[in-house]
């Protein structure tokens, strides 16, 4: 069921959306941190633009189009053709969305180890047979299907990480949970309504330009530099974002910067957690206002080095 654009969107709801997905270096719990570095014009209206090069999760556009009821449009991009494909069945089509991802729950949830183990196994080799088949003129049916196998992985499978291997294939193991939610129907609807405002596409971060205007927020969240040899999680899409990739963005949100009056907002990591003299992003970034968070690292196969850690915020404005 597609729903006609709201007006708006944050103003008048007292159900909050939050990510659908478990995502490596989701911002979910640094927005607290992050509204304080929210360009003032957001707040006063001037800002009518939201844009996200690097989507994800999309906690910081679903914190945005809740708290700032002038956005009138977004866009929002990301290279990983089956993450927007999830995001174009939930803005069109959620109560199948939905339908679908319950009837994954409840055969999943009836059984019990080492069956639910076995399902697991059976629906990721059902969605990697299937998803390489599936384009804009796909059956909605097929792409409905698609997206609910996606969520139910990444939901059920280990640490909620979103890994490919080269030849596209979900290959992340079962991560053995006890009593995973695999389904919420509220949280899936209210996502859907924000995504109203917003066209969702796939595309490298450059696409950006062309739909930035003077009055845009641009927030970009790149997979993050390494900042140790064991915390290598830049690949989500087939496609190694390296160092070379690091200094093509720099360089693209200086031309941006330079070339407009939008206001722009980038993370990364802080490698001066583990090298003090690392300087990559700050010459880099050289003449922006950079700003350092607390965080934690989520995702680790070491319990024991989850702990706290700084990320850079990159702003072309003062606040």
């Amino acid at each position: 069921m597609k729903r006609s654009p709201l007006k708006g969107v944050g103003k008048n709801t007292t159900m909050k959306a939050k990510p659908f997905l478990k995502w490596a270096g989701g911002k979910g719990r640094l927005l607290p941190q992050f509204r304080s570095y929210y360009p003032q014009a957001l707040q006063t209206g001037e800002i009518t633009r939201y844009i996200e090069p690097f989507l994800g999760a999309g906690a910081v556009f679903l914190d945005v189009a809740q708290r700032f009821p002038a956005l009138q449009k977004a866009y929002l991009f990301d290279i990983n053709a089956q993450l927007i494909l999830a995001y174009h069945v939930i803005k069109e089509s959620p109560d199948a969305l939905i339908e679908a991802l319950s009837d994954l729950s409840e055969r999943y949830l009836s059984r019990q180890e080492p069956a639910r183990k076995e399902f697991y196994y059976q629906i990721r080799h059902q969605y990697n047979n299937g998803h390489h088949h599936l384009d804009d003129h796909t059956q909605s049916t097929a792409r409905v299907h698609a997206a609910a196998q996606m969520l139910f992985l990444n939901k059920t499978c280990y640490n909620g990480l979103f890994r490919v291997n080269s030849k596209g294939e979900f290959n992340v193991p079962y991560g053995k949970y006890t009593h995973p939610c695999l389904v919420n129907p509220d949280n899936l609807t209210r996502v859907s309504e924000l995504l109203q405002i917003a066209e969702v596409r796939v595309g490298d971060f450059t696409a950006s330009q062309d739909v930035l205007t003077d009055d845009s927020f641009v927030y970009f969240d790149p997979p993050y530099r390494p900042i140790s040899k064991t915390s290598r999680f830049t690949s989500y899409a087939g496609q190694v974002f390296g160092d070379d990739d690091q200094r093509r963005l720099g360089n693209y949100y200086r031309h941006l910067a330079q070339n407009s009056r939008a206001k722009l907002m980038l993370s990364n990591s802080d490698p001066q957690n583990e090298k003090a003299d690392d300087y990559f992003f700050d010459d880099l970034y050289n003449g922006f206002e950079i700003k350092r968070v607390n965080a934690s690292r989520a995702i680790n196969s070491n319990p024991q080095k989850r702990g706290q850690i700084t990320e850079l915020l990159v702003l072309n404005y003062s606040r």
